[in-house]
């Protein structure tokens, strides 16, 4: 099982990013599935976690400026985030819970992290 993160690279100031995770593998349910970032010197930190029913968790420090789009039936998780700011600069991870077999309770599982910079 393992997730995949694509996207991200040098951004402007003000301008906007997209970044997609697939979870792959032997799945047999994915329950949350959402983004975490570092920014250089700190903690990650939450970006924003989808459920699988179609709700979502948003960090007050993106919301208004973030959207999520998550595809159950592709096992992906899609984050859109605009008015990019050097503060915005981080690693962002992609994160799931899932579980490999029915019997099995689902645990957490981390992607390995795309860089996005923002700066001019």
């Amino acid at each position: 099982v393992q997730l995949q993160a694509s996207g991200g690279g040098l951004v402007q100031p003000g301008g906007s990013l997209r970044l997609s995770c697939l979870a792959s593998g032997n799945i047999f349910s994915i329950g949350a599935m959402g983004w975490y970032r570092e920014p250089p010197g700190k903690p990650r930190e939450l970006v924003g976690i989808t459920t699988s029913d179609g709700g979502a968790n948003i960090a007050d420090s993106v919301k208004g400026r973030a959207t999520f789009s998550r595809d159950n039936a592709k096992n992906t998780v899609d984050l859109q985030m605009s008015s990019l700011s050097p503060e915005d600069t981080a690693v962002y991870y992609c994160y799931a819970v899932m579980s490999t077999e029915p019997t099995t309770s689902r645990k957490g599982y981390w992607g390995t992290g795309t860089l996005v910079t923002v700066s001019s």
